[in-house]
């Protein structure tokens, strides 16, 4: 079940974290729009209600979760640019799963804004300085202070896991 649950590994901030290593992560966060599109915009309804585990979350659920989750991630980025360690909030992501957006909503809506977030996030990591990426937030739900250079590598790690779930639930129609 672990590795169904997290198909390429659970992610563990690097010890060293290089400027090379940050920018691979900025150009791999870049590309999930387009591959998350190549793997679900032209599938059925049928498809889409696809588990890759069982009790997990369905396609079109893990599609609308990842716009969920990085919409926080940059509103997050810009917290900790523009605030001391900010606390963020934190959110029950299997509640927001539920809600009726998640099934209602063709996830080629998230598809869209997926593309136009991803985009502005890009530009935004892009231009950050060492003394940027350096910059914190703390998390209230586990107690932890994170770097944004550190946050870089977890979002891209973050876009691959899910890319992997849809994959697997695809291979086992």
């Amino acid at each position: 079940m672990e590795n169904l649950k997290y198909p390429i590994g659970r992610f563990k901030i690097p010890e060293i974290i290089t400027p090379v290593m940050v920018q691979d992560w900025i150009r791999e966060i870049e590309t999930v729009p387009t591959q998350m599109n190549d793997l679900v915009a032209a599938l059925s309804d049928e498809q889409l209600a696809l588990t890759y585990r069982p009790d997990g979350w369905s396609i079109r659920q893990v599609v609308h979760h990842v716009f969920d989750s990085h919409t926080n991630a940059y509103v997050r980025f810009k917290w900790a640019l523009t605030e001391d360690n900010p606390t963020i909030k934190a959110y029950d992501e299997a509640k927001w799963a539920k809600l009726a957006d998640t099934d209602l909503t063709p996830v080629t809506v998230s598809l869209h804004l997926l593309a136009g977030l991803h985009y502005r996030w890009s530009v935004l990591m892009n231009a950050l300085s060492k003394e940027e990426l350096d910059r914190t937030f703390f998390h209230p739900d586990n107690q932890a202070t994170y770097d944004l250079k550190s946050m870089v590598g977890m979002y891209n790690w973050h876009g691959k896991h899910h890319l992997e779930h849809i994959k697997i639930a695809l291979k086992g129609q």
